[in-house]
C-alpha cells in the first residue's frame, strides 16, 4: 500500500466482467451477505473466507473457507472484497497489493483500491455512482434519484443504438455526430409508439 492519500487522484470508472472468475469475499457477516448477491449476479465464482459464516451465505454456490484470512486465499483471484474488521481488511489489502489485485474494502476507504458504487440497472444498461468511498449513503441517495428519473424502456434505447451503430461505423460517421442522430432515432420511437 502507498502512503498517498486515498483521494489524491480522480477515480477511473470501470465495469468488470467477473463471469466465471474467482472472487474472494473476506468476511461472513451481514455486509458480506449484501456483497455476495452482487458478485453472484455478475457470475463470479465466489470464495467466502471467514471464521463464522452467516447462514444466508450457505444457501448459494460459494466455496466456504471457515477460518481466518490467509494471504494465500487470494491466489488465483481476479478481484477481492474485504467485508471484515478494519484489521482484517488491512491484511487483505496488503496481500492484494502484493498480488496486484484490486480490493473493495467495504466501508473502509483506507484499505480499498476499488470502490463499489450505487448501481441502477435497466435491462442491459448499468449506471453506477461513486463518492470515492467517502459517502456511501450519498451514493445510495443518488442511486435512488437516478432510478426515479431513468426511463423504464432504457433497454429499448440500447436496442435502437445497437441497431444503428454498424451502419454509422460502415459510413465512417464520427462519434460526435452519432449522438444527435441517436437522439433523433429515440425521439422517433416515442412519436411512433405514442399517438
Amino acid at each position: 500500500m502507498t502512503d498517498e492519500p486515498q483521494n489524491s487522484a480522480p477515480l477511473f470508472p470501470s465495469f468488470l466482467k467477473l463471469g466465471g472468475r474467482k472472487v474472494v469475499l473476506v468476511g461472513g457477516g451481514r455486509v458480506a451477505v449484501a456483497k455476495h448477491g452482487g458478485l453472484v449476479t455478475a457470475g463470479a465464482r465466489v470464495t467466502v473466507v471467514a471464521p463464522e459464516i452467516d447462514p444466508a451465505l450457505r444457501q448459494g454456490s460459494a466455496e466456504l473457507v471457515e477460518r481466518g484470512f490467509q494471504p494465500s486465499d487470494l491466489d488465483g483471484a481476479w478481484f477481492v472484497v474485504a467485508a471484515a474488521t478494519p484489521e482484517v481488511n488491512r491484511e487483505v489489502a496488503a496481500a492484494a497489493d502484493q498480488r496486484r489485485l484490486f480490493v473493495n474494502a467495504v466501508d473502509d476507504p483506507a484499505s480499498a483500491s476499488a470502490y463499489a458504487g450505487g448501481v441502477v440497472r435497466r435491462g442491459p444498461v448499468t449506471v453506477a455512482i461513486s463518492t470515492g468511498g467517502g459517502a456511501p449513503a450519498l451514493a445510495g441517495l443518488l442511486r435512488e434519484a437516478l432510478e426515479a428519473v431513468l426511463p423504464a424502456d432504457l433497454a429499448e434505447w440500447l436496442s435502437t443504438a445497437r441497431a444503428l451503430r454498424p451502419g454509422w461505423r460502415a459510413e465512417g460517421v464520427p462519434m460526435e455526430a452519432r449522438r444527435p442522430l441517436l437522439l433523433e432515432a429515440l425521439n422517433r420511437l416515442y412519436r411512433e409508439e405514442r399517438p
